[in-house]
């Protein structure tokens, strides 16, 4: 805003790394497999965890957007900052959310969460490395996946999967609730 750059400027960037972080979403798959027992003996207290995290995160956005009296538009493309961008893409489109916004909002969450996140698992004192991992890949997917692979290979697992699944979940969920915000 501040340079008065028009957004559409951008699109080709995100168009760009769209491409790359679908292969690299792919790239979890490895430590998925070798800790898919633990994270089946899990699914359920995980799938509690994950749906609350989901809306936690929506209901986060929408609080921010009326908090902050930001556009309709600000409101849709803040819901879904917590998914990975190629789904986030996709969704948008789906939602009538601006795909630019969308793809900063991803970012900037990711970003945040990869560098914030760890810090604040710590500072609650949860060191349990399944509730890390699925912390970090509900609210950060793939920039907090990444982080959490750092940490180990079980929370880059379960980041991973938590991360697909919150993708999911959002991408079904979302554009059924959202017109109770709007």
């Amino acid at each position: 805003m501040l340079l008065n750059i028009p957004y559409k400027k951008y699109e080709p960037a995100s168009e760009i790394m769209t491409y790359f972080l679908g292969p690299a979403t792919v790239a979890l798959a490895v430590p998925l497999y070798r800790q898919r027992k633990i994270i089946s003996a899990y699914a359920v207290p995980a799938l509690f965890g994950l749906v609350t995290g989901i809306v936690s995160t929506i209901i986060s956005a929408v609080f921010i957007a009326y908090l902050l009296n930001l556009s309709d538009l600000i409101l849709v493309s803040l819901t879904i900052k917590s998914i990975t961008i190629p789904v986030a893409s996709e969704v948008a489109r789906i939602i009538g959310a601006d795909s630019i916004l969308v793809a900063a909002f991803v970012m900037i969450t990711g970003m945040l969460g990869a560098m914030i996140g760890p810090f604040l698992l710590n500072t609650m004192k949860i060191h349990d490395p399944f509730s890390r991992g699925l912390a970090i890949g509900t609210i950060a997917h793939g920039i907090g996946t990444a982080e959490a692979a750092r940490e180990g290979e079980l929370q880059g697992a379960v980041s991973g999967a938590a991360m697909g699944m919150a993708a999911i979940i959002t991408s079904l969920f979302l554009p059924i609730i959202l017109p109770v915000f709007l």
